[in-house]
């Protein structure tokens, strides 16, 4: 319907423009460049995870700022993925790196109207941790095991697997397993109190656990995947800005990939960028055997792994927390393509979910 009230209404100017003397064309080419205007300002949020170094790169090093040229950057880091949905759905920011699950949760919810998924950012570096003591399912029973928050991506994964054998659990915390929704600092304070039995984490959480709390790894979720291939954290936008300013978002685009690019080049220097990056970001450094850990176990990606998002959405239904979906158009990745194809990579797939 939108294409043909456009379409009339370009008809209607180039008939007045004709009376005037004026080429219609020229007038439907300067209403477009004006629709689509590149933005003054664009707004990014993430978090101070190890899952996000794309991000704490980007910012660090000056990809981003360099890329967008003209446009101002403002950053604002979070704590959970509803408060960062929460923003980027009402436009207090514009894009923002994400757990998958709050990004598809966001999009079911709208109808598809809030955001679009432009990017991969990484793949792994999620596990569940428990007490030495825990060596088999069966003494989960009657446990408390703490998530980052409710419907989160470390929580549908736990409630699946948990219900894959058979242990219930409900979102007000009661069954079989009580799962408590906890912020990731807490988390390890209340491991390292006794007042938790385990967590399941996205990094660096999980390397914190394990090496400064004496947590052990019970499930690595990479081992579920075909190929230990997972989403962790995605790259989203509001889709009325990405309407608006396309050339904004592609060059956003431009130095995530050159970020991505950056931390799969320097191995030996990445530790320390991303240090310097999270001082900034939440007043300080991770120690050196924590992100050496951390690292270790995760994948930098500019490709979301679209395939994946039908299990993903699957996993949150059966676990109670999402409702069945046509993800059609979740993912917007053309302008990530045109930034990969000038860099000589390989384009990405959205899986048939979207444009590519």
């Amino acid at each position: 319907m939108e294409i043909f009230i456009v379409a009339a209404l370009v008809a209607l100017i180039g008939a007045g423009a004709a009376v005037a003397g004026v080429n219609s064309k020229e007038v439907a080419a300067e209403t477009v460049a004006t629709r689509t205007a590149p933005a003054a300002l664009l707004k990014l949020g993430y978090f101070g995870n190890l899952t996000h170094a794309p991000a704490l790169v980007g910012v660090e090093k000056g990809f981003f700022a360099k890329d967008l040229g003209a446009a101002a950057l403002q950053t604002q880091v979070f704590t959970n993925g509803p408060s960062a949905v929460e923003a980027l759905n009402a436009g207090a920011i514009d894009a923002a790196y994400l757990g998958p699950n709050p990004a598809l949760n966001s999009f079911v919810q709208s109808g598809g109207e809030s955001i679009r998924i432009i990017a991969g950012v990484a793949s792994g570096g999620a596990q569940f941790v428990v007490r030495p003591d825990i060596t088999d399912v069966s003494q989960l029973r009657g446990k408390t095991i703490a998530t980052p928050q409710l419907g989160g991506t470390q929580d549908v994964a736990l409630r699946k697997w948990l219900g894959d054998r058979g242990l219930s659990t409900n979102t007000s915390g009661g069954g079989d397993v009580s799962i408590n929704p906890t912020t990731n600092a807490q988390t390890l304070r209340l491991f390292q109190e006794g007042k938790i039995d385990g967590a399941w984490v996205a990094e660096p959480w999980a390397s914190r656990l394990v090496e400064q709390a004496g947590a052990k790894v019970l499930v690595n979720e990479a081992d579920l995947w075909e190929n230990g291939e997972f989403s962790t954290t995605v790259l989203a936008v509001n889709k009325r800005f990405l309407a608006q300013h396309p050339q904004t978002v592609e060059a956003l685009l431009a130095g995530h990939v050159e970020s991505v690019s950056w931390l799969r080049g320097h191995p030996e220097q990445a530790g320390t960028v991303i240090n310097e990056a999270l001082t900034v970001a939440i007043g300080q450094p991770l120690e050196e055997k924590v992100i050496a850990r951390s690292l270790s176990e995760l994948v930098f990606t500019y490709d979301p792994l679209a395939g994946t998002f039908p299990t993903l959405l699957e996993h949150g239904v059966s676990a109670g927390v999402s409702k069945p979906a046509d993800l059609n158009g979740l993912f917007e990745l053309t302008l990530l393509n045109n930034v990969l194809k000038a860099a000589g990579e390989q384009p990405v797939t959205a899986a048939g979910l979207g444009a590519e």
